[in-house]
């Protein structure tokens, strides 16, 4: 837990040495507020990278990890090969895995993560899933849902694998 909370430490450093990174982060809307721990989420409907739509269907009766990442942060790319591992190790299982790149450029977007080899689904659509899940300011930020669509937890910094892996148990 120390070592996570150094990394949290060091990812809250990076993401204000870095004000561009500031500029890709949505607020929420006025009035809007996240949901706070054991409150149902009010899930959108979003757009991936390939199109297709993504919303309150794909998360009905499964856990969820949403990741909040950037290409520009180097934490975000440690974090996210946990992230792809979590992935494949929920397939079969009652967990989405979702990313959220910051990033409004798909192309660029869609390059990164094919360069990256990452496989598990993500959108750009950061404003409205910040407005349902966190306002917190710092990436990566890790999300997490448990099967009745409540708010579990939300987990600012890269994470180790084994940290990442041991959301699974959301799937119960």
């Amino acid at each position: 837990m120390k070592r996570r909370e150094q990394l949290a430490t060091m990812a809250a450093a990076l993401a204000a040495a870095l004000p561009p990174l500031a500029t890709l982060v949505a607020a929420p809307a006025v009035g809007a507020a996240p949901a706070q721990p054991g409150e149902r989420v009010a899930w959108p409907e979003v757009t991936l990278l390939d199109g297709t739509r993504f919303g309150p269907a794909q998360f009905a009766g499964r856990a969820a990890v949403v990741v909040f990442w950037s290409t520009a942060c180097p934490f975000c790319r440690s974090h996210n090969k946990h992230v792809q591992k979590l992935y494949r190790a929920a397939q079969g299982k009652p967990l989405v895995v979702l990313g959220v790149a910051r990033e409004t450029d798909l192309a660029q977007v869609r390059t990164y993560a094919r360069a990256q080899g990452y496989e598990f689904p993500i959108t750009t659509a950061t404003r409205p899933l910040a407005e349902v899940l966190s306002t917190r300011n710092v990436i990566p930020l890790t999300v997490c849902v448990d099967r009745q669509g409540r708010l579990a937890r939300v987990l600012p910094g890269e994470m180790l694998e084994e940290d990442l892996l041991e959301l699974l148990a959301l799937a119960g």
